[in-house]
């Protein structure tokens, strides 16, 4: 499994390679720009050159771009669906500029609608969007906690918007083991995970599994409660862990940590505990 962090842009894209090397990352996610704004202006070209130049140094990949936290394609709302698809569209441009692999989507809210019309609403733009942008950028969709009017805390989730979706080859998941653990999918014994690696196999197919966003929970299995917190000092626990990394059917994937940081010694101490439950094969 390739590890990283979720790699912070302050200061310019520039600086990202750097930031990633002091952090041990072999594999990288980013914002393209402000998560929590719509508005953005055109990446510069000169600091997306060092910025490939640097990636390509460092042996960094895959590069994942994560759009902002704003867009809902599965809104009701005509404005906000508008403004949404121009966001996917302008990400999944921005992600190819970048050189990226995959553009990771939150699969959005139903919010006072009801959750059939939100997936085909969400089928619908993702559609849309391949039309406009035609380029190699994968778009991963993430599992949820399943908090109040979430979509994708379940797999049938997946299986019904890929039903919709009509270029199948451009879209994949990531599994968020936080959200799969929060929303009662339960990784921290070993045959929930084998149960659950079943279910969304049947379900959607390992095929499109494609990254994993490694977060230990701080909240219980079923709390539906979003809290990400150290690897193996949640409700997941070290021995859930290793049994993720090491996992045949997981251990050729990357691996983003999004756990809580107050200094890169919060990272620093996350990858060490990550790359120490590696089992190493020596035949």
């Amino acid at each position: 499994m390739r590890f990283g962090f979720h790699i912070s842009i302050a200061g310019g894209l520039s600086k990202v390679p750097q930031r990633a090397k002091a952090k041990g990352c072999e594999a990288i996610q980013l914002f393209s720009r402000n998560p929590r704004g719509w508005k953005y202006g055109p990446l510069p070209e000169e600091e997306v050159e060092k910025f490939r130049s640097g990636i390509s140094q460092e042996g960094i990949e895959p590069v994942i771009v994560h759009m902002p936290y704003l867009p809902n394609l599965a809104t009701s709302r005509s404005d906000f669906y508008r403004r949404s698809l121009d966001s996917l569209c302008a990400d999944l441009h921005r992600a190819d500029l970048l050189g990226a692999k995959y553009l990771v989507m939150h699969v959005g809210s139903s919010l006072e609608g009801e959750r059939a019309s939100a997936i085909k609403r969400l089928a619908q733009g993702i559609n849309e969007a391949f039309q406009v942008v035609k380029n190699e950028v994968i778009l991963l969709l993430e599992n949820t906690a399943g908090a109040g009017t979430e979509l994708g805390d379940r797999f049938e989730s997946f299986q019904l918007i890929f039903e919709e979706v009509s270029q199948l080859e451009r879209v994949g998941v990531c599994l968020d083991t936080a959200h799969l653990f929060e929303a009662g999918y339960d990784l921290s014994s070993a045959q929930g995970l084998g149960t659950t690696l079943q279910e969304f196999d049947r379900l959607v197919g390992l095929r499109k599994l494609c990254l994993l966003h490694l977060n230990d929970s701080k909240t219980p299995c079923g709390s539906k409660s979003d809290r990400h917190w150290h690897i193996g000092e949640g409700e997941i626990g070290l021995e859930g862990f290793r049994r993720i990394v090491n996992h045949p059917l997981l251990k050729d994937l990357p691996g983003i940590m999004e756990t809580p940081r107050k200094s890169d010694a919060d990272d620093l101490r996350n990858m060490e505990v990550i790359r120490g439950l590696v089992e190493r094969d020596d035949h």
